[in-house]
């Protein structure tokens, strides 16, 4: 396929701001069981607020994809048996959801509606915050299956890309509010560093075992399924056109063999082993900046990740048109 850069920048800033937003919120669930030291409400805003930067961010992105932007509202007309109709119904009710959580904290309006025995104290932020989390993950889940509901797209079409979507934003996120929780001087910045490396060895798991699986695919198609002729020895030498079309424009990534995998193992270096060095001297060291840079070439390996995901599947069609 075709990568979309507006899509990349869509799915991968919306998920490291999903991933910040678990963050900040299982910082706020821990202290509140007093397993670790509170935060003031300043450092939860102003946390909350980046994390919409990075939704509202990936939301205009995604607008650079629509022929006619205009009429973007009809996309969740379908939200029945669509999942893309889903997404766009479900990111701005998280968005929204995050923006209240946002408000609470910057007003200290947080009346205390639960005690649990004589310490745990059920808030107002809490319960809106649990329904955020919600909402994430249920956004997760629809953008992983617009993908995986697609079975065609044998590469796609895997519990594992639901999984990958997940981990991977997730980790991101962690990753990020590492570099936030020091730069706001913060005493739970370990406990997102220790979560980021267990998220990012999660998520390397799972993307290796993809890469693996769609590396052994045997596709259901081939080039006599393609044209509907039963021939045994076929073979094309023309596409039929004296040039390109909608089909070689939008199903083949138009990449180099050499090129394409050496995405492959840039976004493997990029995303896994190069950030966990970073995290582990920045933390080591005391140095916010080399947090900020774990979490900065970790974002540009999930570009690359992200590309390579798309550039990876391959649609049927390409079995007719394969001399371009």
């Amino acid at each position: 396929m075709h990568p979309a850069f507006s899509i990349i920048f869509l799915t991968t800033l919306i998920g490291a701001g999903q991933g910040l937003f678990l963050a900040l919120y299982s910082g706020q669930l821990y202290s509140t069981f007093k397993l670790l030291p509170s935060e003031n409400s300043h450092f939860y805003w102003v946390g909350s607020l980046l994390v919409l930067v990075l939704l509202v961010a990936g939301l205009v992105s995604s607008f650079f994809h629509l022929g006619r932007p205009e009429r973007a509202w009809r996309s969740a007309a379908r939200w029945r048996t669509s999942w893309m109709s889903r997404e766009v119904i479900v990111l701005p009710l998280f968005m929204g959801t995050v923006a209240v959580w946002a408000l609470i904290h910057y007003l200290g309006w947080n009346p205390l509606w639960v005690t649990l025995g004589k310490n745990f104290n059920i808030d107002l932020s809490l319960l809106v915050g649990g329904m955020a989390t919600l909402l994430c993950f249920s956004l997760f889940l629809c953008t992983g299956m617009i993908y995986t509901c697609i079975k065609m797209m044998q590469e796609w079409a895997t519990p594992l890309t639901v999984i990958n979507y997940t981990l991977l934003g997730t980790s991101s996120g962690f990753l990020l509010a590492t570099a936030f929780a020091a730069w706001q001087g913060s005493g739970i910045t370990w406990f997102f560093g220790g979560w980021s490396v267990i998220l990012t060895l999660l998520a390397f798991l799972t993307r290796t075992a993809s890469l693996f699986r769609n590396a052994r695919l045997k596709h259901k198609s081939s080039l006599q399924t393609a044209i509907g002729i039963r021939h045994i020895h076929i073979q094309q030498k023309a596409q039929g056109a004296m040039c390109g079309s909608f089909n070689t424009r939008e199903y083949f990534h138009g990449a180099s063999r050499r090129k394409y995998k050496s995405v492959k193992w840039a976004f493997l270096v990029l995303v896994f082993p190069l950030p966990l060095l970073l995290l582990s001297v920045g933390l080591g060291a005391h140095v916010m900046g080399l947090l900020v840079a774990a979490f900065i070439v970790q974002y540009i390996g999930l570009f690359l990740e992200r590309w390579f995901f798309f550039a990876q599947a391959n649609h049927p069609q390409n079995l007719y048109y394969q001399t371009v």
